[in-house]
């Protein structure tokens, strides 16, 4: 592991990749053990980031520094934004949701085994390196079918990102040439040909704040996670969900998924199928079509396009009859449990 130097000082706009920010760690501190991440400085900025959830006209503003379990109990979001609630407590483990930050959460990196590993050749950890990923005799299976280029195929990893992106959720940030607001759709990059570069933060730009919209189809979602096991696994499909009803019709609806992107993969295809039209199955089968029709799945991903459709169908039909999951029946769906 290369040696590094804990700073209380800013991380400058040209320190590249020898320096990072630090706050709760969950994952960068992992990365390091590994020699994935190598920075020479760490700018432990837990102190300076903010905790407080504000509910203002237009939705919530949540710190950076908050947790992801403190941002999942808090009565606004327990009340009017299930999805969030259910992304973040669908993550990781109680302790890592006590420790991470919700402002980290979203810039966690892939866990794709070639990038984690570094005897092979990974274009994002090595830029022009090759991609290992993609070689005969690859293990395909948890990768990306869509954003994927040929130097990249490595899927996003994180729950809460989904939900972010499916209510149109931003970011505020902080840089030394000034402050801006970033929508969450566009927070995270296509890997292209640049699979290195994973958001469009600019090197010193800090994430402060996060912004949550309220809105009618926010209050009625679900976040709907398939994975191989009931707990601390990661997504091999998710569908963030919301729908606004009006009698049998869609009114609103908010639609992205999890565990298939290159990144959070919000559908404006599906929603725009969705919108107007009947909450009918059929309708729910059009809206997973159109969602997954961008799909490029390299070899041995194929199921996850099918996968996914039938993920995304299945939390709009459970959405449109039951309405959001309380906790007590997320649990029992997340275990494979029969309830009445």
């Amino acid at each position: 592991m290369v040696p590094f130097t804990l700073s209380g000082d800013p991380v400058p706009a040209d320190a590249g990749s020898s320096a990072a920010y630090l706050a709760g760690g969950t994952t960068m501190a992992d990365l390091m053990k590994l020699n994935v991440l190598t920075p020479e400085v760490v700018t432990f900025v837990r102190p300076a980031l903010s905790a407080e959830v504000t509910e203002q006209a237009d939705g919530l503003r949540v710190g950076a520094g908050c947790t992801m379990a403190a941002l999942a109990d808090h009565p606004v979001v327990r009340a009017k934004l299930p999805a969030v609630r259910h992304a973040l407590i669908l993550a990781a483990s109680p302790q890592i949701r006590n420790l991470a930050t919700v402002g980290g959460n979203l810039l966690q990196r892939t866990r794709c085994p070639y990038f984690r590993h570094t005897e092979y050749r990974c274009n994002k950890r090595e830029p022009g390196s090759g991609c290992d990923a993609q070689e005969e005799g690859a293990d395909r299976s948890l990768m990306a079918v869509l954003g994927v280029s040929d130097r990249c195929i490595a899927n996003y990893p994180g729950d809460f990102a989904v939900a972010f992106a499916a209510l149109g959720g931003s970011v505020e940030t902080e840089h030394q040439d000034g402050r801006r607001t970033i929508p969450a759709t566009d927070l995270h990059r296509l890997p292209g040909d640049e699979p290195h570069e994973e958001t469009v933060l600019r090197p010193g730009e800090l994430i402060t704040h996060l912004r949550l919209p309220l809105s009618p189809a926010a209050a009625n979602g679900w976040y709907c996670k398939v994975r191989e096991r009931s707990s601390y696994a990661f997504a091999l499909a998710s569908a963030a969900v919301g729908l606004e009803l009006d009698g049998d019709a869609v009114k609103s609806c908010h639609v992205a998924l999890g565990g298939v992107g290159v990144k959070p993969w919000r559908s404006p295809e599906a929603e725009a199928a969705l919108t107007g039209g009947p909450a009918t199955d059929e309708a729910f089968a059009v809206a997973a079509e159109a969602a997954l029709a961008p799909a490029s799945p390299p070899e041995g991903t194929e199921y996850k396009v099918k996968l996914a459709k039938r993920t995304l169908v299945y939390a709009l039909q459970r959405l449109r009859d039951e309405g959001p999951p309380d906790d007590a029946t997320l649990f029992a769906l997340q275990h494979g449990r029969e309830f009445g």
